[in-house]
């Protein structure tokens, strides 16, 4: 298990309002293969959110949805009270801040790590000024400054994760999707990337919206988990109560998962 501690859990907001609501998705490839069966779900502005579920439970289509690479066939997206289902991603991104940090690539392989971030930092922000004091504090925070000159192809995993939460932070994001940012990394790094990510909470009080295969790890960092399975979600709450849920054992954990 992490020795990564998180101090607080944010388990009640006081503003009744979601920054993220879903309402009635469904998502179907073809006519027989259905992805997203009428989900529905709530996230509140502040929160680390998990989600967690068994491959192919349609847990990267889900933040597609929300980015608006791929639009429902039927349900509502609405962010900060607002529908925004028939908005373009230019338009996501931009007004209402939701930025993807994506599992794999996210980069330009043959940029430099400066170079990355000055090519999506020209199209995120067009004061020269600006531009160059953002991505100097994104290396410092991330600790690229050794390798800002090193072609992103040939960074390790730990380091190719760092430069794209960075990149995808430059737009200063309100709502931050990760898929499985996790993934396939060695300890170390999973506790530098769980500190990362409570940081980037408490620091710049963004909404977060993780989904990972790692879920030790993941629980760790999470203020609130949803498990998606069979289409649906089929049980939500704190790392704790979905630990005691008996439909998140039956459908992902398992009976010998353990938390703690």
């Amino acid at each position: 298990m992490s020795s990564v501690i998180k101090k607080f859990r944010i388990t009640k907001i006081k503003n009744s309002k979601p920054l993220i609501s879903l309402n009635k998705i469904s998502l179907s490839f073809k006519k027989n293969h259905l992805i997203l069966d009428n989900l529905s779900l709530n996230i509140s502005k502040g929160q680390v959110i998990g989600l967690l579920g068994p491959n192919g439970a349609g847990k990267s289509s889900l933040m597609n949805i929300i980015t608006g690479a791929i639009k429902p066939n039927f349900g509502n997206i609405i962010i900060n009270g607002e529908d925004i289902t028939q908005y373009p991603i230019y338009i996501r991104t931009k007004k209402f801040r939701i930025s993807l940090c994506p599992q794999i690539g996210g980069f330009f392989a043959d940029l430099s790590t400066e170079d990355n971030l000055k090519a999506v930092g020209e199209i995120l922000i067009k004061d020269t000024k600006s531009r160059n004091l953002k991505i100097e504090e994104l290396i410092s925070k991330f600790e690229l400054d050794a390798v800002r000159k090193v072609e992103a192809k040939f960074l390790s995993g730990g380091l190719k994760r760092r430069l794209t939460i960075s990149m995808s932070l430059l737009g200063d994001p309100e709502i931050l999707l990760m898929d499985e940012p996790l993934a396939a990394l060695d300890p170390q790094t999973i506790q530098m990337l769980q500190n990362i990510i409570i940081k980037l909470q408490s620091e710049y009080n963004l909404t977060i919206f993780i989904t990972d295969h790692q879920a030790r790890d993941l629980l760790v960092v999470c203020d609130k988990v949803f498990i998606l399975a069979n289409s649906k979600i089929v049980a939500e709450g704190t790392p704790n109560e979905v630990m005691k849920n008996e439909n998140a054992t039956k459908h992902y954990f398992g009976s010998n998962f353990k938390f703690k």
